[in-house]
């Protein structure tokens, strides 16, 4: 069946400006839950990079198949349109929880991401060929300059992407979270969607046409509402099946999700973005391996520790005899104040905030290294607990350059020490790091902790999962002048490295490892 051409709209200007304006709408929702589907996905999937680039060639091809798809329906743009924006308004406002839901309750979510990605695509695609009809069919103007309408078309479009781009990291995503911004998106497009066409072409649909419209977009909104106000209960729910039945603390910062586990006396966990960062039960021997080795091989009175906000490399620093003072960069302020205040955290840092000889900067450490880092003096013992080199978003603090400047805060003889992944399980990017650093003007032995029985049940960016956790976490221990006491020889390490328990010097690799630049990172997600 053929829609009629509708009834003379009282005024065609009144009638353009409408289309248009939920051209703008539209464009907008669109953008945020592309925006949403690449940042829960960077989340709960990891590499930030490789999840983009999913989530943005996915939704052009689909994008493509909906343009195509929507001239099936050209004979029916309006009804077509409304049913279009209703479905895109359930699909694009619940993919946020459904992604968080099969990440929970299934344990990864990369094929929904995709499928939700499609789907995304699909309908986005569909939209502009349709309004491209509708506009045609309102406006006496278009039958004369096509041109001209197909300009202020994608010229709405394109700012309303903009809106929504940036209504999404700065309003959205602070003010409502993930879950209630993607579903109050769904329900604005609707609105949007369901108003233009019973506006404009209600008249000229079939009665129950009419009814089917304003019925669809009936039950997406109460869909939507419904899921709205049980975000709360859902959030908790997933938190228990991620997290356990222990959860004390949990709360998004400006930089990251902070997740305390542990009541009623169990060994507390630290996860940031669900990334397990601290198991009570082994964290001392995995900060033992970091920081002894390059506190005992000579003098360090003047300690850096970039990252660390937990406080727990703190405490391993402050224990030391010798120590006059300890300079810890941190970006999250919010982790910091947990670790202060937190009874359980703060007891497991030995309270190293309340030590007069440390000194908190919140501050990038890349940043902090290239500016006010050089007011600071020269250190000598330069501890870097970041967190993982396979986090995209970290690739920035295992380059050559952010090695190159943490030299320069070195004394002559002063030593770097950096965590670099387990030996094992990610030998490249242990390797890569350790090449890296190399590449920065610095000496390096590389050695790593074996823990005790089948290693670690914890430590930085390990999976909670104890069959999944690494059997070992290697270190590159780093000093200026070259050569320096840690070099290798036929007969092993000098003496001058000593090791703690549960751990050994390691020998390089054959086939060398090129370094990561921040133009060529090298590290994988």
């Amino acid at each position: 069946m053929i829609e009629p051409l509708p009834a003379p709209v009282s005024s065609p200007r009144s009638g353009r400006f409408l289309v248009l304006a939920v051209v703008f709408v539209c464009a907008a929702c669109g953008l945020v839950y592309e925006l949403e589907l690449v940042a829960l996905a960077s989340y709960l999937i990891g590499d930030s990079v490789t999840q983009a680039s999913v989530v943005l060639s996915v939704m052009v091809f689909a994008m493509g198949v909906g343009s195509l798809l929507a001239k099936r329906l050209r004979c029916r743009a309006a009804v077509g349109f409304g049913l279009i924006e209703a479905t895109l308004a359930l699909v694009g406002g619940c993919s946020a929880i459904a992604l968080y839901a099969t990440f929970a309750w299934f344990g990864g979510s990369r094929y929904a991401l995709v499928a939700f990605s499609l789907a995304i695509g699909i309908l986005i695609g569909a939209e502009i060929p349709l309004l491209m009809t509708l506009i045609q069919r309102v406006s006496r103007r278009a039958a004369g300059d096509a041109i001209g309408t197909v300009a202020d078309l994608f010229a709405a479009d394109y700012v309303g992407a903009l809106v929504g781009g940036l209504a999404f990291p700065f309003l959205l995503l602070p003010q409502l979270g993930q879950l209630t911004a993607a579903l109050l998106t769904g329900a604005v497009n609707a609105v949007a969607g369901g108003s233009l066409v019973l506006l404009l072409f209600g008249r000229d649909l079939s009665p129950r046409a009419r009814w089917v419209l304003i019925g669809a977009n009936a039950v997406v909104l109460a869909v939507l509402a419904l899921t709205t106000a049980m975000v709360g209960d859902f959030e908790q729910a997933a938190r228990r099946a991620v997290y356990g039945g222990q959860v004390r603390v949990a709360v998004q910062t400006r930089v990251q999700e902070v997740v305390l586990t542990g009541r009623g006396g169990a060994p507390l966990d630290l996860f940031l973005d669900g990334r397990l960062r601290i198991d009570g039960r082994d964290e001392s021997r995995y900060r033992a391996a970091l920081v002894a080795p390059a506190l005992d091989a000579g003098p360090h009175g003047r300690v850096l520790i970039l990252g660390g906000g937990d406080g727990l490399a703190a405490r391993e620093v402050l224990a030391r005899p010798g120590v006059r003072s300890v300079t810890l960069v941190e970006l999250d302020p919010e982790l910091v104040q947990l670790a202060r205040e937190d009874p359980q955290l703060a007891a497991l840092n030995a309270h190293a905030y309340r030590d007069p000889r440390l000194r908190t900067v919140i501050a990038d450490s890349f940043g902090w290294l290239r500016g006010d880092g050089y007011d600071t003096g020269t250190y000598d013992v330069i501890v870097s607990d970041l967190p993982d080199p396979g986090i995209t978003a970290s690739t920035k603090l295992y380059s050559q350059e952010f090695y190159g400047l943490a030299s320069r805060l070195l004394v002559p003889g002063g030593r770097l020490v950096v965590h670099a992944g387990p030996v094992a399980g990610r030998s490249h990017t242990f390797w890569t790091v350790a090449a890296t650093v190399r590449a920065a003007g610095l000496a390096t032995v590389e050695y790593r902790a074996t823990g005790s029985g089948a290693g670690y049940t914890a430590g930085p960016d390990r999976a909670s999962d104890s069959a999944r956790s690494p059997r070992d976490w290697g270190f590159v221990l780093a000093t200026r002048p070259a050569p320096h006491p840690f070099t290798t020889g036929a007969a092993g390490p000098r003496a001058g490295l000593r090791l703690p328990l549960g751990s050994e010097p390691l020998s390089p690799p054959r086939d060398a490892v090129p370094p990561s630049t921040l133009v060529h990172p090298r590290y994988a997600g």
